[in-house]
């Protein structure tokens, strides 16, 4: 069950008008800390971004499944779990499941949510996408920035060209 801060959040952004992905990438966060915390593990960076999506999903965010890439399986859950969300309420899980879904996240390892392995997700995510992919998250980033953000990520770029010659 995410906790009311997150839900609230993800709500905050959805009365600001902001995209489903973006009301998502609360639960996203409060599992990484969840993580960093050992309240439970993850055996990877996908399966933790995983279970916030699966989170966001139960909790109403209108998060489309997965297009072609994914698995069959993995959409089927996607979209089984966004129908739960946009209902009201359904039966409890099993009380058996929950514990023995707890059990095997608790003997997983905390590395799948440090900074080093989100990084390395996000550039191997970026990277599937393909450089057209890139350019138009890069010209929607220049369009939604404002003048400050874009300042301040121009400073940032300048640093890390500097940093790698």
């Amino acid at each position: 069950m995410p906790e009311k801060k997150t839900i609230e959040l993800a709500r905050q952004d959805a009365r600001e008008g902001k995209a489903p992905s973006t009301q998502a990438g609360e639960f996203v966060r409060e599992e990484m800390e969840h993580i960093r915390k050992g309240k439970h593990g993850a055996r990877s960076t996908k399966q933790a971004i995983a279970i916030g999506l699966s989170k966001a999903r139960r909790a109403g965010v209108k998060l489309p499944p997965p297009k072609g890439r994914a698995s069959k399986e993995t959409r089927t859950q996607a979209a089984r779990n966004n129908a739960q969300g946009q209902k009201s309420p359904g039966k409890k899980p099993s009380p058996t499941r929950s514990r023995a879904i707890t059990k095997a996240l608790k003997r997983e390892g905390t590395e799948a949510a440090s900074p080093s392995a989100l990084s390395r997700q996000a550039s191997a995510s970026a990277r599937s996408r393909g450089p057209a992919d890139r350019r138009q998250a890069a010209r929607k980033a220049v369009r939604t920035k404002g003048p400050v953000g874009l300042k301040s990520a121009a400073r940032k770029a300048a640093l890390t060209r500097s940093r790698h010659q």
